[in-house]
C-alpha cells in the first residue's frame, strides 16, 4: 500500500468510528442502547440494513461461489431477498412494532410460550456467534491475509473483532446505524469501482491469457473486444439463474421453496438485521427504510457477482497457486495419493469430490478419482460400511475478491485505501450488528428474564457490553476452523448451518401469523421438529441439496403444527396485544415502491433466466 492508501484507510477508520462513538454516547438506558432510542428515520434504516448485510461474507463468499460454477445463480440469494424485504415490510414489520418488543424471540412469548422464547433465544445466540460471528472474523481476515500473505490469519482476525467490539459495545445500535450510513455508501461505490476495472482490465487481455469453459468459437471475439463483449461471451454459461435439479448448491428446484427460507428468515427474523426496524421511529419510517433496502439490494449482484465471474477469467492462474499452499486442501491431496491404490487402507472408505473447474482443466485426473469413487462405493456396499466424503479443489476460490483488490487497483491513486476502507466497514458494521444483537437476546431474553427480573436499564447495558466482549473472543477462537475446504466456502457454511434452526423459526411464526387457533405448544414444537430432521437429512441424506432439505424440513415441520392445531385448536382466535409506543400507520408511498422492486426483481430474472 502507498501512503495515501495507508492514510485514507487509517484515518477513514478512525474517523467512522469515532463518529459511531459520538452518535452512540447520546444513547441512554435499554430502549436507547439496544434499539437506538425508537428513533431510527427511514434512510438510516434502509443504508443500516444493507450495510450490516453486505460484509466479507458477500464480497469473499458470494463472489468465491461466483468465480467458481455457480456464476450468477448465487444472485438469487440477493434478487429474492428484495422481494423478501417487501413482505416484511408489509406482513411482518407491523405486527412486530405493534407489540413493542425488543428481540424477535419475545415475541413467541406474546404468541406461545416463555419457554418457546427461552429456545429460540438460545439457538439463535449460539447460531450468532458459532456460525455468524466466526464466519465474518474469518472472511475479513482472509481477505487481509490475501493481501498481504505475511500475516497470521488469527491476528489479522483479532484486529478486525476489537474495531467492531469497541464501538458496538460504547454506543450500541445507535453508533451502528449512523456508521452504517458511512460504509453502506461506501460499499455501493466501492463495489462499483472494482466492477468498472474488472471490465477494463478484460477488455485489455488477450483471449489466449483467460480462463473460460464456454463455447466461443461462434462468437467472434478478437483481442480487441470490449470488456463486455468478452465475459458475456466466455461466460454465457455462468450467466443463467436456474441450475440443473442434481446440482448440489442451488437447484431450480431451491427456487421453488427452498431459498425462500433463508430469505424469509435472514430478513423477517434474524435479530441482527430486524433490530434496524425494531427501532423505527414509526411503522411508515420503517417500512420505508426496508423499500429502499430492497432496491439497493438489486445493484448488488453487479458489484459483487460480476467481479467474482470476471476474477476467474483474469486470475486463475492466481486461485490455482494459492490453493497449492493451502494446507488444509493440500491434506486432502495428501490423503488421495495415500488411499488412490488401497482405498481400504485407513480401515475407512473415503470418496473425493471435484468440482466443475477441475474436471474442465484435468479430465484425466477427474476421471481417475471418478474410477477410484466408483470403486470405494463398491467396496463399502460390500462390506456394509458408511463412506465419508473429502474435497479436491484445484483453485482457492475464495480468494477472488483479494485478488481483485491486489491486481487491479492502482498503486499511489489512493483507491485501494478507500476500497479496503469500505470493505473493512463493511466486515465491521457486520460484526458490530451480529455482536449488538446477540447481547441483546442474551440481556433482554435471558438475562432479564432468568437470571434478574428486576434488573435496571443500566444493569442490562452493562451485561450487554460484557458479552459483547465474551462473544467476539469465542468468534476469534473459532476463526482458523473454518479454513477446512470441506466446509464448501464460507457462504454455503453459513447457508448450511443456519438450515438446522431456520426452517423450524420460519415455520412457527407462519404459523403464528396465519393460524390463529394454532396452540401454544406449537412454538417449542416446530423449534425441536426442524433440527431434528434436518439433521436427519444432514447425515444420511448428504446428497440432498441443502436448500432441498431445509423446504423438506419446513413442510415437515408445517405437518407438525398442522397435527398439534387439529387435535388441540385454541377456543379462540388469537389476537396480539398492541403495546406500541410509536405511530402504525402504513406507508402508501412505500407499497407503490415496493410493487415496483418487485416487478423489477421479475424483469431481471427474465433477462439472466
Amino acid at each position: 500500500m502507498s501512503t495515501i492508501d495507508i492514510l485514507i484507510l487509517v484515518l477513514g477508520l478512525i474517523l467512522v468510528i469515532g463518529f459511531g462513538i459520538y452518535k452512540g454516547k447520546s444513547s441512554s438506558g435499554s430502549e436507547g442502547y439496544f434499539l437506538a432510542g425508537r428513533g431510527l428515520p427511514w434512510w438510516l434504516i434502509g443504508f443500516s440494513l444493507i450495510a450490516a448485510n453486505i460484509s466479507t461474507e458477500q464480497f469473499v463468499g458470494m463472489s468465491g461461489s461466483a468465480s467458481d460454477y455457480l456464476g450468477m445463480a448465487i444472485a438469487s440469494y440477493e434478487w429474492m431477498a428484495a422481494i423478501t424485504l417487501v413482505v416484511v415490510a408489509f406482513v411482518f414489520l407491523p405486527k412486530f412494532l405493534s407489540t413493542g418488543i425488543y428481540t424477535v424471540p419475545e415475541f413467541l412469548e406474546y404468541r406461545y410460550s416463555s419457554f418457546a422464547r427461552f429456545v429460540m433465544a438460545l439457538i439463535t445466540m449460539v447460531t450468532l456467534v458459532v456460525v455468524n460471528i466466526s464466519a465474518v472474523i474469518y472472511s475479513g481476515a482472509l481477505l487481509i491475509t490475501t493481501l498481504y500473505p505475511s500475516l497470521d490469519l488469527l491476528f489479522a482476525g483479532v484486529i478486525i473483532a476489537l474495531l467492531a467490539a469497541v464501538y458496538v459495545a460504547v454506543g450500541g445500535l445507535k453508533a451502528c446505524a449512523w456508521t452504517d450510513l458511512v460504509w453502506g455508501s461506501a460499499l455501493i461505490v466501492g463495489g462499483g469501482v472494482i466492477t468498472y476495472l474488472a471490465f477494463t482490465m478484460l477488455g485489455q487481455t488477450p483471449i489466449s491469457e483467460l480462463a473460460y469453459t464456454a463455447d466461443i468459437a461462434a462468437a467472434g471475439l478478437t483481442d480487441a473486444s470490449s470488456g463486455s463483449e468478452k465475459f458475456f461471451a466466455i461466460n454465457s454459461d455462468k450467466l443463467h439463474m436456474v441450475l440443473p435439479r442434481t446440482d448440489e448448491n442451488i437447484p431450480w428446484t431451491a427456487l421453488v421453496v427452498g431459498l425462500w427460507i433463508p430469505n424469509f428468515f435472514y430478513w423477517g427474523l434474524n435479530q441482527y438485521i430486524t433490530q434496524r426496524t425494531l427501532g423505527s421511529k414509526s411503522l411508515a419510517e420503517g417500512q420505508k427504510g426496508i423499500v429502499f433496502a430492497a432496491a439497493l439490494k438489486l445493484i448488488v449482484p453487479f458489484v459483487i457477482v460480476f467481479p467474482g465471474i470476471i476474477a476467474f477469467n483474469l486470475f486463475s492462474g492466481d486461485m490455482k497457486e494459492i490453493a497449492a499452499d493451502d494446507s488444509k486442501i493440500q491434506e486432502a491431496w495428501v490423503l488421495y495419493e495415500e488411499l488412490k491404490d488401497d482405498p481400504a487402507a485407513s480401515g475407512t472408505y473415503t470418496l473425493f469430490k471435484y468440482d466443475r473447474a477441475f474436471e474442465t482443466a484435468q479430465p484425466e485426473k477427474a476421471a481417475e478419482i471418478a474410477a477410484y469413487n466408483a470403486k470405494v462405493e463398491s467396496l463399502a456396499e460390500a462390506a456394509g460400511s458408511s463412506t465419508s466424503k473429502e474435497t479436491l479443489l484445484l483453485y482457492k476460490y475464495d480468494s477472488a475478491f483479494g485478488l481483485l483488490l491486489k491486481r487491479l487497483l492502482p498503486e499511489g491513486s489512493g483507491l485501494l485505501g478507500f476500497v479496503l476502507l469500505a470493505i473493512t466497514g463493511a466486515v465491521i458494521s457486520s460484526l458490530a450488528s451480529m455482536l449488538n444483537a446477540a447481547s441483546t437476546i442474551f440481556s433482554m431474553d435471558i438475562y432479564r428474564k432468568y437470571f434478574d427480573k428486576d434488573a435496571t436499564d443500566q444493569k442490562l447495558v452493562t451485561v450487554g457490553r460484557v458479552c459483547v466482549a465474551v462473544f467476539v473472543s469465542i468468534g476469534c477462537a473459532l476463526t482458523t476452523v473454518l479454513t477446512d475446504p470441506n466446509f464448501g466456502g464460507i457462504f454455503k457454511f453459513i447457508q448450511e448451518f443456519q438450515g438446522f434452526i431456520s426452517p423450524g423459526i420460519l415455520g412457527i411464526f407462519v404459523f403464528a401469523f396465519a393460524v390463529k387457533k394454532a396452540p401454544r405448544n406449537c412454538g417449542v414444537a416446530g423449534l425441536i421438529t426442524s433440527p431434528v430432521v434436518y439433521g436427519a437429512l444432514f447425515f444420511f441424506a448428504s446428497d440432498v441439496a441443502f436448500l432441498d432439505r431445509m423446504a423438506i424440513t419446513i413442510f415437515s415441520v408445517f405437518l407438525v403444527l398442522g397435527v398439534l392445531t387439529l387435535m388441540n385448536p385454541l377456543k379462540e382466535n388469537f389476537k396480539l396485544p398492541n403495546q406500541a409506543a410509536i405511530s402504525l400507520e402504513s406507508s402508501k408511498i412505500a407499497a407503490i415502491l415496493g410493487w415496483c422492486v418487485v416487478f423489477a426483481t421479475i424483469g431481471l430474472y427474465i433477462v439472466f433466466w
